[in-house]
């Protein structure tokens, strides 16, 4: 793997594979939800939904007839954090989706017709999540857990704030928060790392923002004052869908590894661990019913959801909160444990078997500040990992008294 900075502060990573004949080009900007007002919910993620809308020297049409032509493929989204981009193409046409991206990130023309159509396109997708049973549970813990945080808000908006943006706000939003300082973009393939720095260079190598701001910290969160719940009534619905849970540890914290391997057992290994063996196996109360940990710089949500029959709601909390209780005050078993870090070791050359995997295993390097040899040294890392770490680290975040819970589903089964 090569690593090199430009002058403007772009970082390219480069790893040459030429037993494909394809190259992938992945990369993230630290520009995402959490620069936009409460009150422009939704923004981030439609300005960088209309980045490939047209840009200062082609229109739509001309952007995607150039990549049909030539088989390749570009896409750039957004989440709280980072705005992403992902594209794919022969080797020879790297050129190609450099140029286009660059012009995307660069100069991008929001055109009016283009915008208009962007928008109600979300609103369409915002009025669909509004009626879906899980979406609503997910927004309401967000709110429950992370009261007056920006976390709290949805990343794709509401359909007022989002009805209300204009191409204008758009074009203010990408003057003031886009530049290269930050911009990383790993590109995997069949091409020497050499060709690949010359033509990141041709790119973005001129892009300069002098004034480009620096994000500003997030504010600490803290978990719940006791059990914070919510129930919510969607009409015509048949199933509820329950989410529990607390803030959980960034990817920065030194102890993330014994959080995700503590995850694993709690609710994702085999048929989903603990809590599926609980609530949906023994019981079969569920429909579904999983743990979850996020993996990002702020403090992402660790939760258990399920799905259930409104009749079987509160049976299924208790059993979630008792598995809970039982993970943050006994250490999981031996075998468990061996389980999971054998599961960690294992599936990690399959995840980087493909170009698309090691490029986002590259990012993740960078992203988080792994270190180069992090996968090296990734083996002995996991099985470093103890039950008393797994303990300590579940105490500190998921107290069986201190959790949001958000409820969806039938309009007579809420309170």
């Amino acid at each position: 793997m090569r690593r090199e900075e430009l002058a403007n502060g772009v970082v390219a990573l480069c790893r040459e594979n030429f037993s494909s004949p394809s190259v992938v080009v992945s990369g993230y900007l630290p520009v995402g939800a959490l620069e936009e007002r409460p009150e422009q919910a939704g923004l981030a993620d439609l300005t960088a939904s209309a980045l490939l809308r047209g840009t200062a020297g082609r229109t739509f049409n001309e952007i995607y007839e150039a990549l049909e032509a030539s088989g390749a493929s570009l896409s750039i989204g957004c989440g709280k954090h980072f705005t992403s981009f992902h594209g794919k193409a022969l080797a020879e046409d790297l050129g190609l989706v450099l140029g286009l991206l660059a012009e995307a990130l660069q100069t991008p023309a929001f055109p009016e017709p283009q915008v208009s159509r962007l928008r109600g396109e979300k609103l369409t997708s915002l009025k669909i999540r509004d009626d879906n049973t899980g979406a609503v549970a997910g927004m309401t813990f967000d709110a429950l857990a992370y009261p007056g945080h920006p976390y709290a808000i949805p990343e794709d908006g509401y359909p007022q704030t989002v009805g209300a943006l204009t191409k204008g706000d758009l074009h203010k939003f990408h003057q003031e928060f886009f530049g290269p300082r930050g911009l990383v973009l790993a590109v995997v393939g069949s091409v020497p790392a050499g060709t690949v720095l010359d033509e990141v260079q041709r790119a973005l190598g001129a892009w300069t923002r002098p004034a480009q701001p620096t994000r500003r910290p997030l504010p600490e969160v803290q978990p719940p004052h006791g059990i914070v719940r919510k129930q919510v009534a969607l009409a015509g619905k048949s199933q509820c869908d329950i989410v529990v849970g607390a803030p959980g540890p960034s990817r920065l914290e030194p102890d993330y590894l014994a959080a995700a391997l503590g995850n694993s057992i709690l609710g994702r290994f085999g048929l989903m661990g603990r809590i599926g063996d609980a609530v949906r196996e023994s019981s079969g109360l569920a429909y579904y019913a999983y743990s979850s940990i996020g993996a990002s710089p702020g403090p992402d949500p660790w939760e258990v959801l399920a799905g259930v029959g409104p009749a079987n709601v509160e049976r299924a909390i208790d059993l979630i909160r008792q598995e809970l209780r039982r993970f943050a005050t006994r250490r999981v078993t031996t075998s468990e444990l061996s389980d999971n870090q054998a599961n960690f070791v294992g599936r990690l050359p399959l995840q980087l078997e493909a170009n698309e995997g090691v490029a986002s295993a590259l990012l993740a390097l960078e992203r988080f500040s792994l270190g180069l040899d992090y996968y090296q040294r990734y083996a002995d890392r996991i099985r470093s990992v103890t039950r008393d770490q797994i303990l300590e680290t579940a105490r500190r975040f998921l107290d069986a008294d201190r959790l949001a819970i958000a409820v969806a589903g039938p309009e007579d089964g809420a309170s």
